[in-house]
């Protein structure tokens, strides 16, 4: 895997990374550290990234499993050391999937294994950061009662 790093000049903190799948993404400072607040951090990246990764697994580990899945949105909310390097300490992820009779027994399951056995980038911020989940599941045929 390889990916390139591009300063966009003197007149900020914009950097253009390009993966070596051919994708480009841009990351930005914060006005007070220098940058133009133009784009995601690098750090918020990272987090995404690592919801991407995990959001990924839990949606083919349910397609796999041959149940009927038609969303999945995880929201990770993420603590970081207070000094330098200043890593993330707490990471919670909690997510929301949605499918037609979804077995809560699957859904948690498949949260688990991509924690425990398929996303490398969760894998790697366990080092530093307790990671905690929650798991809701929407039925899209449940309404809610008037």
């Amino acid at each position: 895997m390889d990916c390139t790093i591009n300063w966009g000049g003197p007149d900020g903190m914009l950097f253009v990374a390009q993966t070596g799948s051919g994708h480009i993404a841009t990351m930005d400072g914060a006005v007070e550290g220098g940058g133009n607040d133009l784009a995601p951090r690098p750090m918020e990246l990272l987090l995404a990234g690592t919801g991407g990764c995990t959001a990924y697994d839990v949606v083919l580990i349910l397609k796999r499993g041959r149940h009927a899945v038609s969303g999945c949105s995880v929201k990770l909310s993420a603590e970081r050391a207070d000094t330098d390097p200043k890593v993330f300490t707490r990471i919670h992820f909690a997510f929301t999937v949605t499918g037609k009779n979804l077995p809560r027994t699957a859904v948690e399951r498949a949260v688990q294994l991509s924690h425990e056995k398929y996303c490398s980038a969760s894998a790697m911020l366990e080092k530093t950061a307790e990671l905690t989940f929650s798991v809701e599941i929407v039925d899209p045929q449940e309404t809610p009662a008037a």
